[in-house]
């Protein structure tokens, strides 16, 4: 046995011999998981006598933090804890919780976030070097809170706990769709939840310009129909966000997606204008003009009050998706590139960018830039943001330039948690060497508003978004799919609290769909359904715009049915072992999807909107039917003939059509269950 064997052999018997067998069978619910967690055999109990004390106190940030933690904990507990607010001034000699951090942590890449929780019979002790540490190690203590029939307690464990990336963000688009602030600020709350710690803010596109900005007041007054953030609101955000140890990151897109800017200053575009505010989703033509001396001195203005506004040391230009169709069109831009050796439209993007970066570096500000900024005479210090894959992310990191993860994290194409969670910003046979991975900071979920409007925002965010913040906090190795499903939907419910509308805007949605009618049959075929992926419903028959509806079934379905996951693992199940109780469970779901259909088509026959996906419905019910003779075949002995079974595969191609823009998420089951016949 080599050094290195028998090394790991003892690291995993030592927790073992220290705290007994429940450290193989205790199944936690903790997301993201920590880098070092070993469970005992105690139990921790509280009651309303339960205090939090806090070493130093003269931390505001962490005052505030732990006292929301405790008002959570009261809330989940229904304890009447006797501890109000924690100030500076508390007086708690003691404390059940006793949290120590040794100084404020500063809200910037690569900060401390490290923690170690330690619970054991004689209390609770979060210790980290900095408050943001203990904001990561207080979300894990309330993911730890059990209850039995004696009451709530927290488990026995000692962690230890640092973050794999620097890096974990959500990009937020309130260009495409404006978002509240509101929606701002729950946001922020789930993230903090899940320990991520960077909000991507994208802040500008073809459909709108939403902040203030006082220098160049056009932009806001025509460039947003009076949809925007001001000065105070933005400074409000960044405070929430900071105070949640999470950095505010604004974007804003050019050369390309400029529409909304050039409405306001037509003469810094590459075309004459007029230009009006795109209703419409797509790539678009209008884009700055690089080679005017003007558009430096405009966005030498805007840059000026936009870092001042964020205190972030990240800018991020966008930079993606320029057509270069003005620029072909424009003689002088094309004389330019000729007289100063640019070859193409790529060059003379790094020759926009270069001048960008100048302003931006005199402000103090990095740049941050989507993976098309990539190019050969660009500087290294700048961030690459790769949304077309590995590919560039590590070329270049190869060339020593730093860059986040977003392909793969796109969360607005509907692909469910295990595609997120089982990407990676440096997965296993990356072919970087250990030097060139220290240039991966980490990644972005990114949420795209082309199709989501307050109401259903949440519902694309999370939970999938808890499970790519575990990709980014925890130990490459740790992939076991169904725990991170089994622990999804805990966090999920958890996530609640903080009032995000995930989950408590799906019925509300159905209730309107059926004109207030009874919702069950809706929500039978709903439950099995998901929106069609990628960007399939842009080409599926409606032409979606800015002031479409987003308030039908494919609104209201969810990304990812968990009811169809678990149909189609049971289907697993029982082929692989045949056993009663698979069949009866499967039985009890299919003789549901067989009455619904004409109950549905009750429903239907009053709310016309309905009607896009009855075809569906009786799909749904011919599948279960048929689903049902297999059942009783495999209990019987009976043998399906080959006519049979062709007719059952075409059953199967037409449900596999999407109706509504939705498509029927267990189908992969039904098919495995009408091959297994005869077997």
């Amino acid at each position: 046995m080599n050094s290195y064997i028998l090394t790991l052999v003892i690291s995993i018997l030592i927790p073992l011999s220290l705290f007994g067998e429940q450290t193989k069978m205790y199944k936690h619910n903790l997301m993201p998981v920590p880098s070092k967690i070993e469970f005992g055999n105690d139990k921790y109990r509280i009651d309303s006598t339960f205090i939090i004390k806090i070493s130093p106190k003269n931390i505001s940030e962490l005052n505030s933090y732990a006292t929301r933690v405790l008002r959570r904990l009261s809330d989940r507990t229904g304890l009447f804890f006797v501890q109000d607010f924690l100030t500076e001034k508390s007086n708690e000699k003691s404390g059940n919780l006793t949290i120590t951090a040794t100084r404020k942590g500063n809200v910037v890449v690569g900060e401390d976030e490290s923690y170690t929780l330690s619970i054991n019979q004689k209390g609770i002790q979060l210790d980290a070097a900095t408050d943001l540490g203990a904001f990561r190690g207080l979300e894990t203590f309330l993911q730890l809170l059990e209850v039995d029939e004696k009451g709530y307690y927290f488990p026995e464990v000692k962690i230890e706990d640092s973050p794999r990336f620097k890096w974990r963000g959500l990009m937020i688009d309130v260009s495409r769709h404006f978002m509240p602030i509101d929606m701002i600020k729950r946001n922020i709350d789930g993230m903090a939840a899940v320990k991520m710690n960077v909000l991507h803010f994208h802040l500008s596109d073809d459909q709108g310009f939403r902040v203030e900005c006082k220098s160049l007041p056009k932009l806001h007054e025509l460039g947003s129909d009076g949809l925007y953030f001001t000065h105070e609101q933005i400074k409000e955000i960044i405070k929430y966000a900071n105070e949640r140890g999470i950095r505010v990151m604004p974007e804003f897109d050019i050369p390309g997606h400029s529409t909304s800017w050039l409405t306001a200053y037509p003469e810094l575009a590459s075309a004459p204008g007029p230009y009006t505010i795109e209703r419409n989703w797509g790539v678009f033509d209008p884009t700055f003009n690089p080679i005017l001396e003007e558009t430096y001195d405009f966005f030498d203005k805007f840059f000026k009050e936009m870092s001042e506004l964020f205190n972030d040391d990240y800018l991020h230009i966008g930079g993606d998706e320029n057509n270069g169709k003005q620029w072909n069109q424009n003689q002088d831009i094309q004389k330019f590139m000729k007289e100063n050796g640019i070859k193409d439209n790529h060059e003379l993007q790094s020759y926009f960018n270069k001048r960008l970066l100048n302003i931006l570096t005199k402000y103090n500000k990095k740049m941050v830039g989507w993976d098309e900024i990539f190019q050969p005479d660009m500087p290294n210090n700048i961030v690459i943001q790769s949304w077309r894959g590995q590919k560039s992310l590590v070329e270049s990191a190869q060339k020593g330039y730093q860059g986040i993860l977003s392909n793969g994290y796109y969360i607005d194409l509907i692909q469910s948690a295990e595609f997120h969670y089982l990407n990676d910003p440096i997965p296993s046979d990356t072919p970087l060497t250990p030097e060139e991975q220290k240039f991966i900071l980490g990644g972005e979920t990114t949420m795209w508003a082309e199709l989501v409007t307050n109401e259903t925002v949440d519902s694309r965010i999370w939970p999938r978004t808890a499970a790519i913040a575990e990709r980014f906090w925890s130990n490459g190795k740790i992939r076991d799919v169904e725990d991170m499903y089994r622990r999804l939907d805990r966090v999920s419910f958890q996530l609640e609290e903080l009032g995000l509308r995930h989950n408590s805007n799906y019925e509300p949605m159905l209730r309107r769909l059926t004109n207030n009618q009874d919702i069950s049959s809706l929500k039978i075929l709903t439950d099995v359904i998901e929106p069609v992926k990628i960007y399939t419903r842009h080409r599926q028959g409606k032409k979606y715009t800015q002031q479409s509806p987003y308030t039908r079934i494919v609104d209201a379905a969810r990304p990812e049915s968990m009811t169809a996951r678990k149909f189609n693992h049971l289907v697993d199940s029982f082929i692989k072992e045949n056993n009663e109780e698979g069949r009866l469970t499967l039985r009890e779901m299919m003789l549901q999807w067989v009455d619904n259909h004409d109950k549905l088509k009750v429903i239907a026959s009053k709310s016309y909107i309905i009607r896009e996906v009855l075809p569906m419905s009786s799909n749904l019910r011919d599948l279960a039917q048929t689903g049902l003779q297999v059942l009783d075949g495999k209990m019987n002995g009976r043998k399906f003939s080959e006519e049979w079974k062709i007719e059952k595969n075409k059953l199967i191609e037409m449900s596999k059509i999407p109706y509504g823009q939705t498509e029927l998420a267990l189908i992969n089951g039904f098919e495995k269950l009408f091959k297994s016949v005869n077997e």
